[in-house]
């Protein structure tokens, strides 16, 4: 068990990241504060050492720093809402969620005005990732307290990066989700083309990971494409689709064409409608092979 040293820390959002930021920071040495309006996953936090708060306003009582790791936007407004009600000294909040930049811009005024600081630290990596603490932070907002905090995000991630003004952490993330978005499809792509031609899934794996046209998506993705199997997700298409219209919205507003992320979207959205909601964006490769009218034997019953 790891020695409480290093003080306290709060995060709100227990999911696939939020979770794996706790414990990897108890592991490290913090006393992590948590909450989650699922109980099982405060369940299974509680098991892993966090201590679990009643709600986001004791999670502030409890902790001089706080993660945001949530879902929606109105989770953020919800959230902020029960730090301001909480009336407690200056918090730092690390806001590692990907919304609408105007969504964040309301939480960071309302938290200003109630004497507290909100950083736009959006992540960049999958919940395997996080797992390993192979995330990078794109920070923004705040040079001197990003500088400060840099001991506790080396506790949860490889790497964060400072881009200045509040928002800009936001702007990185969308840029690189789009490739993220992009990447996705094209594997499941490669792959089902390469089983269309006759070549098993892993030998195509194997041989486009050494190749030229490797990414680290692939490298992520491909081996839940070769196996068929998306039900333990790292990223579920129902979370990506919020994240997909962040990006539409963000690249339309400045007349950005993005045409390839465009080719994108009826994929995910069959995925959404055909029962991949809950499970990994991977799942992408089952909407191609149907397409393509391949047929790997059996699989395991999709969740709904």
């Amino acid at each position: 068990m790891a020695i409480r040293k290093k003080g306290a820390v709060g995060i709100v959002g227990l999911g696939i990241m939020g979770g794996a930021f706790a414990q990897n920071l108890r592991a490290a040495g913090w006393r992590v504060f948590g909450y989650d309006i699922d109980p099982l996953r405060r369940r299974a936090l509680s098991r892993a050492g966090v201590d679990i708060a009643a709600d986001a306003g004791e999670v502030a009582r409890a902790a001089p720093t706080m993660i945001l790791s949530l879902p929606k936007p109105e989770a953020l407004a919800k959230t902020v809402a029960a730090i301001v009600a909480a009336e407690v000294p200056r918090r730092v909040v690390i806001e590692a969620s990907t919304f609408k930049l105007e969504d964040k811009a309301a939480a960071e005024r309302a938290l200003r005005k109630a004497g507290h600081v909100l950083l736009d630290c959006p992540v960049s990596g999958t919940g395997t990732q996080a797992k390993t603490k192979d995330l990078v932070i794109y920070a923004s907002g705040g040079a001197a307290e990003i500088k400060r905090l840099r001991p506790l995000f080396a506790d949860f991630t490889r790497a964060v990066h400072d881009l200045g003004a509040f928002g800009n952490g936001s702007r990185m993330k969308y840029v690189a989700n789009l490739l993220v978005a992009i990447h996705n499809v094209a594997s499941a792509e490669a792959i089902v083309l390469g089983i269309k031609a006759g070549l098993p899934p892993q030998l195509v794996y194997e041989q486009i990971k050494i190749g030229a046209g490797n990414s680290r998506v692939f490298e992520l993705r491909a081996p839940m494409m070769v196996k068929g199997r998306y039900d333990e997700p790292t990223m579920r298409i129902s979370t990506w689709q919020k994240d997909m219209d962040v990006i539409g919205c963000f690249a339309q507003a400045l007349g950005a064409p993005t045409p390839l992320f465009s080719a994108t979207l009826p994929i995910y959205a069959a995925a959404m409608s055909t029962g991949y909601a809950m499970q990994d964006t991977a799942a992408t490769c089952a909407v191609l092979e149907a397409m393509a009218g391949v047929r790997r034997g059996r699989r395991r019953r999709r969740a709904r």
